[in-house]
């Protein structure tokens, strides 16, 4: 049942303004990565979607494959970033069943909350591995096709078509610091000095590379697993951002349309932040604390990570 355009897509885009073009995306199954692959459907492009669950990555494909009528939607499960030869084939995959690759989005990532005290060199790793080297085999294995889609479409475009463009997905914990997300914050930070260095050497190509900073997304997994579980507290968190509300899936899809579509011609080595302005308030509590922690005091404590989810078993991380 295809999902209401409502939901993940402003109504101010024309339809066919991606016909012909064709997304290749990292973490594709995830919430708002095929949200943004819906988006990107909806409006004429095909896609591939990367992920290392094969059932699932193949579910979401279908799924998004509703999106417009004869739309093409590959979903390559089994697939690990961190495996440039995975990545290599799966490109090649794309190619060759779909013609080409025109938008890259990276937004394959690892998370989970630890105190610095309590994180493995191993976990450390992970974390560093999924996001960092994984964003840069993405680019490895994609950038002789963007640069190929780039040459096919002129910056700026003539016919309202475009392509050789790259997001990468990010965060906003780096900005200010945050307790418990040192391992993440170390690597989002990471992948925005990855995307300025493709605007750099990749823009004389014709090639965008931009990141999108989503703050606090309602529905996710990532803030399934990272907010707190009182939902009293959770409006308490809605109320801290200065929009006075968390943000929605469509919020980033409109995003990234925006990015990826005429409008975004000379947008290139940029951060998008999508948190209503949440960062410029953020405070130290971190995140799977409630109402009753404060800063520093639920860490003198041992108090952390009350609320947050292992979102494999449910139980808590610490």
């Amino acid at each position: 049942m295809p999902v209401e355009r409502s939901e993940y897509l402003s109504s101010v885009w024309k339809d066919g303004i991606f016909n012909g073009r064709v997304a290749f995306v990292t973490g594709g199954a995830g919430t708002i990565c095929s949200a943004q692959t819906r988006a990107l459907v909806h409006l004429g492009a095909d896609a591939c979607i990367i992920g290392r669950n094969v059932e699932k990555t193949d579910a979401v494909a279908k799924d998004l494959a509703t999106a417009r009528k004869g739309a093409r939607v590959i979903g390559i499960g089994g697939c690990d970033v961190r495996d440039p030869e995975s990545l290599n084939k799966a490109a090649e995959r794309c190619v060759k069943e779909l013609g080409a690759i025109d938008f890259v989005i990276a937004g394959a990532a690892g998370n989970f909350v630890a105190p610095i005290s309590g994180l493995s060199s191993k976990g450390f790793k992970s974390v560093m591995d999924i996001d960092v080297l994984g964003t840069f085999n993405t680019i490895k294995a994609t950038v002789p096709y963007l640069i190929e889609s780039a040459k096919r479409n002129p910056n700026p475009s003539k016919d309202g078509l475009t392509g050789g463009r790259i997001i990468f997905v990010s965060a906003s914990f780096h900005y200010t610091g945050m307790p418990l997300q040192a391992h993440v914050a170390a690597a989002k930070s990471s992948v925005d000095s990855l995307m300025a260095s493709v605007s750099l050497e990749y823009g004389p190509y014709g090639i965008t590379s931009n990141v999108i900073s989503p703050g606090a997304i309602a529905d996710t997994e990532g803030m399934r697993r990272l907010s707190g579980g009182n939902k009293g507290d959770q409006w308490q968190i809605a109320a801290s951002v200065p929009l006075a509300r968390w943000g929605t899936i469509r919020d980033i899809a409109d995003a990234t349309v925006y990015l990826f579509s005429d409008t975004g011609n000379y947008v290139n080595g940029e951060v998008l932040v999508v948190d209503g302005a949440a960062w410029r308030l953020k405070t130290a509590s971190g995140p799977g604390t409630d109402s009753s922690t404060q800063y520093p005091q639920f860490l003198l404590n041992g108090e952390l990570a009350k609320y947050a989810k292992d979102a494999r078993d449910g139980r808590s991380k610490l």
